[in-house]
């Protein structure tokens, strides 16, 4: 019994502690080698301490730089330079070519794929001054990252985006919970519409079941991730890396 007589409150179930938490990210100039099996994971600082935008700028492409410009805030243009221009250094490791050389396709949606045949596949996210890259060989990957934060009303979002389980079991939780579930969910849909290249197309729809498997974690504290791919390796398997500052 509680302190006035009621009967106590179960314990609550917290969903964050059960998602590994990601503390070590190896500094490295140029990439292991990935398995056809494996997952490379990559970390870009994209605030004021990650790499200097002059140094950037030229490693954007035409549409990239563009995109850049139009951005009016430099807290919006500033993650977004570092976060692209990075993913550029990063996949300039793995191809072995200059980042500026670097060629993409768009699909429908908006996903870039490498031009050529290399067989590496990527996927981008950011979320406020973090931005991580994942990276496949041969098997399309997606990738979300969130900063766990108010979103309004999230248990009518729930109810139009996601499953009615996943619905069910936000609106379910004790209210300084349903943050961590929403974002847990989010991140899930996210993730999963990255990885084919569909996108969301815009419209409010419930998330749809897929084949691929989702793993999540923390790769630092406040924010959520979310990976998704066919034959997905557990979150331990994971090589989880960074580009070293001073190379930066």
């Amino acid at each position: 019994m509680g302190p006035t007589g009621a009967p106590r409150r179960p314990s609550k179930i917290i969903a964050l502690p059960a998602i590994p938490r990601i503390d070590h990210w190896r500094p490295v100039t140029h990439p292991p080698a990935l398995s056809p099996a494996g997952l490379h994971l990559w970390k870009i600082r994209t605030g004021r301490g990650g790499a200097p935008l002059a140094r950037l700028w030229p490693l954007l492409s035409p549409r990239e730089s563009e995109r850049a410009a139009r951005l009016r805030f430099d807290r919006h243009r500033e993650p977004y330079v570092r976060a692209h221009a990075g993913l550029r250094r990063i996949l300039s490791g793995y191809l072995g070519i200059a980042p500026a050389a670097i060629g993409f396709r768009y699909g429908d949606a908006g996903k870039p794929v490498l031009e050529g045949a290399s067989g590496l596949e990527f996927n981008l996210t950011t979320s406020g001054e973090l931005a991580l890259a994942a990276l496949s060989l041969g098997t399309p990957v997606g990738v979300d990252c969130e900063r766990i934060g108010d979103r309004g009303d999230i248990l009518a979002i729930a109810s139009r985006m996601f499953t009615p389980e996943q619905a069910s079991r936000i609106a379910a939780a004790p209210p300084e919970d349903r943050l961590w579930q929403f974002h847990i969910a989010w991140t899930t849909l996210e993730a999963d519409v990255k990885a084919d290249g569909c996108g969301l197309s815009g419209q409010d729809r419930p998330a749809a079941r897929s084949t691929r498997r989702i793993e999540h974690c923390v790769p630092e504290p406040g924010f959520v991730a979310a990976l998704a791919r066919e034959r997905l390796p557990p979150v331990e398997d994971w090589i989880n890396l960074t580009l070293p500052a001073h190379s930066e």
